[in-house]
């Protein structure tokens, strides 16, 4: 099956339908088969992305850096020095010149408001690599995971642990009812989704086979679930909330007892990075009980956080290719 998205956008996951996800999933499982056979079929030659770094980040720049290059194309890294976005210029107006010279636009940044006006103004696709409200590339990484490891995605159980009212919480939300997981959001009650969000995303449109709930009682969350995905407790610029926030999620560290919590043999931890897993970082070494994850989960048989951080360069690859070409 081949579906046109060429032109297209994705800023949160509600702009594709299920079938749309479905489809760049199991293209990027496809191009990532191939590049462990040596094809490169160079579908980018000649085109020109830009990716404006406001926010630093290993996996992102990385990833977009690497799946431009294995199709041909040119990568230019923006970062907040150099483009001063917004402040020297309007964001309307850089819009309008970046889309004038790429073929493609990604954004990992803050406002999701200046995502939105990146992409009114381009008139080339736009990917958002990261806002503080949603994580898309992240998410169609996450799924293709998921797929790879029990071959399909309708029926999975996942439960996301920690706080659940940013960008992991709502792209997980969304990704949920558009392929049908039955996804627990898991976490202390001030760090639970607004209700309006979750009703939001449960629409008539939904997979039949989508459910969300919210609670804070873990066994009960994480119960018979196929993936159990965590977080770090302190995002870029929030380590001076760590003495309010460290005792809010330290009963919601993901450790051993969680896992078999979910009475399944097969269960896998799912982790969007970085973690603090152990007392190697400057941070975690400073603030002993940060560490979101017990080393030894993070380490161990179950773990596929790795398999994540690749997956994000070929399902970034599917989506560059899927709505530029």
């Amino acid at each position: 099956m081949s579906l046109n998205l060429k032109g297209r956008s994705l800023l949160t996951l509600e702009e594709f339908s299920g079938a749309e996800v479905e489809y760049l999933v199991a293209r990027a499982i496809e191009l990532k088969a191939q590049k462990r056979q040596g094809i490169f079929r160079h579908a980018l030659a000649n085109r020109n992305f830009c990716l404006i770094l406001l926010k630093p980040s290993t996996r992102t720049r990385a990833a977009f850096f690497v799946a431009a290059g294995d199709e041909g194309a040119r990568l230019d890294i923006l970062d907040e020095e150099s483009i001063r976005f917004g402040i020297k210029e309007s964001v309307a107006d850089i819009a309008r010149v970046l889309g004038r010279m790429f073929d493609g636009i990604a954004f990992r940044g803050f406002e999701h408001a200046a995502l939105e006006d990146l992409a009114r103004h381009a008139g080339k696709p736009v990917w958002n690599a990261l806002s503080d409200e949603h994580h898309p590339t992240q998410v169609l990484a996450d799924l293709m995971t998921l797929k790879e490891e029990f071959g399909t995605l309708a029926g999975l159980k996942l439960a996301f642990v920690g706080d659940g009212r940013f960008n992991m919480g709502n792209s997980l939300m969304i990704a949920a009812c558009k392929v049908g997981i039955d996804l627990r959001i898991v976490a202390p009650q001030s760090l639970q989704p607004p209700a309006k969000n979750v009703a939001r995303y449960l629409t008539e449109a939904c997979h039949p086979a989508a459910h969300i709930r919210v609670t804070d009682d873990i066994r009960a969350g994480v119960r018979d679930c196929h993936a159990v995905y965590g977080d770090i407790w302190l995002s870029m610029g929030e380590e001076n909330l760590a003495q309010a926030r460290i005792p809010l999620l330290k009963p919601y560290r993901i450790d051993a007892r969680m896992m078999e919590a979910t009475e399944r043999a097969d269960s896998i931890f799912l982790h969007c990075l970085p973690s603090l897993h152990d007392h190697t970082t400057e941070f975690a070494g400073e603030h002993p009980d940060v560490l979101d994850t017990s080393n030894d989960v993070f380490e161990g048989p179950r773990s596929r956080v790795f398999d994540q951080a690749e997956n994000r360069m070929h399902a970034i690859k599917a989506l560059m290719i899927e709505t530029v070409v």
